[in-house]
Parts: structure tokens; C-alpha cells; sequence
């Protein structure tokens, strides 16, 4: 009896330090920009195998370039860079659930997430194309992907760009969804598929890397600008972080970025 009472003070006492925490948190009612600098970090939600945007290199370090313009963000916003790799199928509910404060590793800008998302600015232009590495693949349509077997990463930007595209009722039972574009181009050198949709900045850089480079169709999806992604709520939040975008283009850092990781200066800041 004695334990047993013993036990319930433990977990009574558990209970109120717990409680007494949240509403603490709750009472100093900070969000937004006033939460990360009251804390003096950023916590970044990314997906780290997103080359060449945001993955981890041969030593398992997080390298990239929306990694390298995060930690130059903190540097002009005056806080600490936190880099969390987080489930990316799951980033809506990893950013309401506080977990993290932003969503920064090639969130493409659509018009879903303006309604879900407090939105920075777009800071760089990319575009969704097809890739294949067989001559014999012709893709001058989105009708086209139909002849073919197509790969694409889950969860992905890209996937969601697809999805709404007029034709993809044609060629939807021919798109397998993979939970990496490693896996995906995997099954292209095996030959289980014909060709992939990606993002173009993720498909050059995989193919710099293969002995065997990857041939660029000419049909694709059209311009796919990034931003970052904040809680709706947070909307100074991403205004400061655009306040540091224009900071880093201002100071040349951004084209230093960029040169290093696309060999050309790909940074924009538009609405």
C-alpha cells in the first residue's frame, strides 16, 4: 500500500510540474520571430536527402545549399541555426505540432500552402522537369508520360505540381512514388523505370555525380519557385527571414551560395 501511494504522489507531482510548464509556456504567449528570439535559435525543418538543397555527405554532416543560406541567416538575424531532419511526407503537421519553426529545404510555392502557410518571399527559381537515361525516351508532352514507367519521390513538391496538372489523369497509373529520388534513380539504372519527374536542380546535381549522366527531356512542368514556410500565424516570422534574404543578397553571400552549389547566381526575392 505504502508503494502504491508512493506511486501516485510520484505521478501527481510529474503532473503538475508538466502542466505547470505549459501553461508557463502558454502565459509567456511568445510565437513567430518573438519565440525564436527569445530562445536565440531557428529550428529548420528539412528533409536531408534532398541534394543538393539539403543531405548529408560521406562523413553523415549536413551539407547544401539551403543549409549554407540557413546558417548565413543566422548570422545576419543574430540567431542559432538548428537543423532538424524531419519526416518531409509528414512537414505540415512537424510544423503545427512546434516541433520545428520553419519548413526550408526546396519547399516549392503553391497555391495550397499560401493558404496553409505564412510564406516567405521566393528566393530562387526552379523548374520541374523529366529525366531519363535512355535515348529511346521521347517526352515532348505530359500526354507522353503515358507510354512510359515514371518515377517520383512521395510527399514531394514535385508530386503535388504533378498532381494538378490537367493531363495527369493519362499517366497517373504509370507514376510510382518512392520515398527517395535515390531509390527512384536506383530503378532507373536497373531499368524498372523509364524515366523520373524532378525538380532540376535536384536532377543535375544527381547526374554531376553518375558516371552515367541523366538526359533532360523537353517537355516539362514549368517553373517551380522556393520559399520558406512558416505557421500561418507566424507572419513576422517569415517577414524577418525576408528582411535577411535581401540582407544576404545585399551583402553578396547569397551569390557566393549559389555559385558554390549551381556554378551560377540563381537567388531571386520576389513576391
Amino acid at each position: 500500500m505504502k508503494k502504491f501511494f508512493a506511486a501516485l504522489l510520484a505521478l501527481s507531482m510529474t503532473a503538475t510540474f508538466l502542466f505547470g510548464c505549459a501553461g508557463q509556456d502558454a502565459e509567456d504567449g511568445k510565437t513567430g520571430w518573438a519565440k525564436v528570439e527569445s530562445a536565440g535559435k531557428l529550428v529548420v525543418g528539412l528533409d536531408d536527402t534532398f541534394a543538393p538543397m539539403g543531405f548529408r555527405d560521406a562523413d553523415g554532416n549536413l551539407v547544401g545549399f539551403d543549409v549554407d543560406m540557413a546558417k548565413a541567416m543566422g548570422e545576419v538575424l543574430g540567431v542559432e541555426i538548428e537543423l532538424q531532419p524531419i519526416n518531409w511526407k509528414a512537414k505540415e503537421q512537424q510544423l503545427a505540432s512546434g516541433r520545428v519553426d520553419c519548413l526550408w529545404n526546396g519547399l516549392s510555392v503553391t497555391p495550397e500552402r499560401l493558404e496553409q502557410l505564412s510564406m516567405t518571399k521566393k528566393y530562387l527559381n526552379n523548374r520541374l522537369i523529366v529525366m531519363t537515361l535512355r535515348d529511346d525516351v521521347q517526352v515532348t508532352s505530359a500526354e507522353d508520360l503515358a507510354n512510359y514507367n515514371v518515377g517520383i519521390q512521395a510527399g514531394s513538391s514535385a508530386l503535388e505540381i504533378v498532381e494538378q496538372h490537367e493531363a495527369y489523369p493519362t499517366f497517373q497509373s504509370k507514376l510510382k512514388q518512392y520515398d527517395t529520388y535515390d531509390q527512384v534513380i536506383l530503378d532507373l539504372q536497373t531499368g524498372r523505370l523509364d524515366c523520373m519527374v524532378v525538380d532540376e536542380v535536384l536532377g543535375e546535381y544527381k547526374s554531376s555525380q553518375m558516371e552515367q549522366k541523366l538526359i533532360t527531356c523537353e517537355f516539362n512542368f514549368g517553373d517551380d519557385f522556393y520559399a520558406v514556410g512558416c505557421r500561418k500565424e507566424d507572419t513576422d516570422l517569415a517577414e524577418k527571414l525576408n528582411e535577411g534574404f535581401a540582407k544576404l543578397i545585399e551583402n553578396g553571400k547569397a551569390e557566393e551560395i549559389s555559385m558554390k552549389w549551381f556554378g551560377r547566381n540563381a537567388v531571386i526575392l520576389e513576391d
